[in-house]
């Protein structure tokens, strides 16, 4: 189910108090979406750094975990599902004794752990969403994610005002873990055709034609991504390599898609070797994953 953000953004509870717990490149810029739509939004990150950028987007930073769970609704933007699960095990005697909440968790995390997590906030009678995002930096920045979400029904209307000031589409793809689902296989796909857009690029030149004008012709015809048409002209192109998501997170969600094929009995042998390219690969974990498509590279 797609929801509608037009109508929400209208009909927004105000008085809502929004707390994001995580302030990288993604959370900051989330959490001056929700600021700008009008919520107040307490900010908590272990680095100071980010505090005086939050300030200046309108968030409140907030020094403990426990003041950013003072909020009605809680948003996580953290780097892997064991940061999570820590957050809320820290949190469960807090979250044991205040009223419902709901927390939307924009993490790419694993499906198994964000089920048992939102096993456990509901036996405490409180909600979880999977509402793992793509859009990058600047979609979070924007309100302009698109958000791939898992989780019952009552969590996301409760919910979904926050989701309409951070998104600009949200996809409601089932129960409980399905937006991780989601989230995987989609990023296996980009990191699939990341390499095989570099590969197309690299034979076009190699025959002769300039790689320019082969991605003219790869985004007028049926061999376009988003891929192809976005991060190519925007990051690769230009040999710019920064989109602000690093080879170690797109790793990570390749080698979580390659695990889920496992647990799953998926056979995937295209996909499989694009796996292991990625991990093979010889660039450094700090380095943009967008430089798997420097076609320029032969090596």
């Amino acid at each position: 189910m797609i929801l509608d953000g037009s109508r929400g953004r209208k009909n927004m509870t105000k008085d809502l108090t929004v707390g994001v717990v995580g302030l990288g490149a993604m959370g900051l810029g989330m959490a001056a979406s929700s600021a700008r739509a009008g919520f107040r939004t307490l900010g908590f990150d272990l680095a100071p750094e980010p505090a005086e950028t939050a300030r200046g987007a309108g968030v409140e930073p907030v020094p403990t975990l426990e003041d950013a769970f003072a909020a009605d609704r809680i948003v996580f933007s953290l780097p892997t599902a064991r940061d999570v699960a820590d957050v809320i095990k820290r949190m469960a005697a807090l979250l044991q004794q205040r009223d419902r909440v709901v927390i939307i968790d924009t993490s790419t995390s694993e499906p198994q752990v964000t089920r048992d997590l939102a096993q456990r906030l509901a036996a405490m009678g409180h909600g979880f969403l999977d509402a793992p995002v793509s859009g990058g930096p600047a979609g979070a920045a924007n309100g302009a994610l698109t958000m791939m979400i898992g989780g019952t029904a009552k969590d996301l209307a409760d919910a979904q005002p926050v989701i309409e000031a951070l998104s600009s589409k949200a996809i409601h793809v089932g129960e409980s873990g399905a937006g991780n689902v989601a989230k995987l296989v989609n990023n296996l796909l980009c990191a699939a055709h990341m390499i095989t857009t570099a590969e197309g690029l690299r034979l076009a030149e190699a025959a002769g034609i300039s790689a320019e004008s082969a991605l003219d012709v790869l985004n007028a015809a049926s061999g376009r991504s988003m891929v192809s048409e976005v991060h190519f002209p925007t990051w690769v192109m230009n040999e710019g390599f920064d989109s602000g998501f690093t080879m170690a997170l797109m790793q990570k969600d390749v080698r979580l898609a390659r695990k889920l094929a496992e647990d799953t009995g998926t056979k995937m042998p295209l996909t499989e070797k694009a796996a292991r390219l990625w991990a093979e690969a010889s660039y450094a974990a700090t380095d943009d994953f967008t430089r798997m498509g420097d076609f320029r590279n032969k090596g």
